[in-house]
């Protein structure tokens, strides 16, 4: 099995980037993801008029947050009409058979690419409750390890941009990670908790049938609702951290980095990436030594090492705009870039355990127990996936 996931992954990031048709034909499918989400711009602009247009600059609660409730809208619409649930057993059945999965294993994990972290689970909740430990760990590892459809919309609209090219580069690379990181998600699971010897796998696939609406229209307004709490929670949370941030920041380089005279000694020894003795540059020189083994070049090392542990501390949405600053500074190299892209793509930080075990545990009170002993080990296990991937991605550079 880790053999054969190992292969899935690398066999798809050459497809995607060395195999001039398949890269053309998911080009392609990347740049109708981009046009789809620039149809949300039309109800920004009816909602919020001017604001929502680059005429006074880039806003993103006007920019970025529409689309996040755009792209929910549609997934709803699509699920009612049962073709996510096609998409997801097509890529479950190639998993359950070249990797011997479960049914469930094989089903979470693929919806994982398009869904949530507590969504996903939805199209196994019959399973959960009589799940083993190693397949509550392969579930809760693939949450983590991939994005939901409508955050990576929103990725998609701040490092892009205004220009319909870079957004069309950036959604290849998050929509390859996505899919790349569900196979690496089920071999770093499996080599932390193997699944019993004596356990039948049970290797049938059935979605939950399980649909809450009474037809479309129902179906896409409960998803504008819940792209909406989405959209608001983002917000909220970026606010809530960004500023806690700031507060630290002071601390650090305002008191600390004054009193002591490292402000100075910070800008000088980074030639002016990080301004002062700050949070950033402290999990940049934590995480420093993974990004240079995912293959960063050694001088852009300490700001993608920021990046791994912003990601990973706080969230990857305060990660992907750093990202972007660093993007727009031209502190990176193309290479660094790409890489860091593919590395922050996952929901793999501290938030996520309870998030998990709050979300599931709420499907399956029995397990609430194994999905609190799990959580850290399904977040190490998530973040090792991304880092594999992305390791990938830069050797494919």
């Amino acid at each position: 099995m880790v053999g054969i996931g190992i292969l899935l992954q690398a066999i798809f990031g050459i497809l995607i980037t060395k195999v001039s048709f398949v890269a053309s034909v998911f080009s392609q499918v990347s740049a109708g993801f981009v046009k789809f989400l620039s149809f949300s711009e039309q109800g920004a602009q009816f909602i919020f008029g001017d604001l929502a247009t680059n005429s006074f600059g880039f806003i993103f609660a006007f920019q970025v947050l529409p689309t996040i409730i755009f792209f929910s809208t549609v997934s709803a619409g699509l699920y009612y009409l049962g073709v996510l649930q096609k998409v997801v057993f097509g890529i479950a059945w190639i998993m359950s058979r070249t990797m011997r999965l479960s049914g469930p294993e094989s089903l979470s994990a693929a919806g994982n690419i398009f869904l949530g972290q507590t969504e996903a689970p939805l199209l196994v909740k019959p399973f959960i409750p009589t799940m083993s430990r190693s397949e509550l760990m392969c579930l809760m590892t693939g949450g983590m390890a991939t994005i939901a459809g409508g955050v990576l919309a929103g990725y998609v609209a701040f490092l892009g941009g205004d220009d319909p090219v870079e957004k069309t580069r950036f959604a290849t690379y998050l929509l390859g990670a996505s899919i790349m990181n569900a196979p690496a998600a089920i071999v770093i699971s499996k080599i932390i908790i193997p699944e019993e010897k004596d356990r039948k796998i049970d290797a049938h696939l059935d979605i939950s049938g399980e649909v809450p609406d009474v037809n479309l229209i129902d179906a896409m307004s409960r998803g504008a609702s819940e792209g909406l709490r989405l959209a608001l929670n983002v917000g909220a949370m970026l606010l809530a951290f960004i500023a806690v941030i700031a507060a630290l920041n002071y601390l650090l380089s305002g008191i600390i980095g004054e009193f002591l005279g490292l402000n100075s000694l910070v800008v000088s020894s980074t030639n002016g990436t990080f301004s002062g003795f700050s949070l950033e540059y402290l999990l940049g020189q934590v995480f420093r030594l993974f990004a240079w083994v995912i293959g960063v070049e050694w001088k852009d090392t300490l700001a993608v090492g920021s990046l791994l542990g912003q990601k990973t501390v706080i969230n990857e949405f305060v990660a992907y705009l750093g990202l972007a600053d660093m993007k727009a500074a031209g502190t990176l190299s193309p290479k660094s870039i790409v890489i860091a892209t593919y590395a922050l793509c996952g929901f793999s930080n501290f938030s996520s355990i309870a998030i998990q075990v709050g979300g599931i545990g709420s499907i399956a009170p029995g397990q609430q127990g194994n999905l609190s002993r799990l959580g850290m080990r399904a977040l190490l296990a998530a973040t090792i996936a991304c880092l594999m991937t992305a390791t990938i991605a830069g050797a494919l550079f």
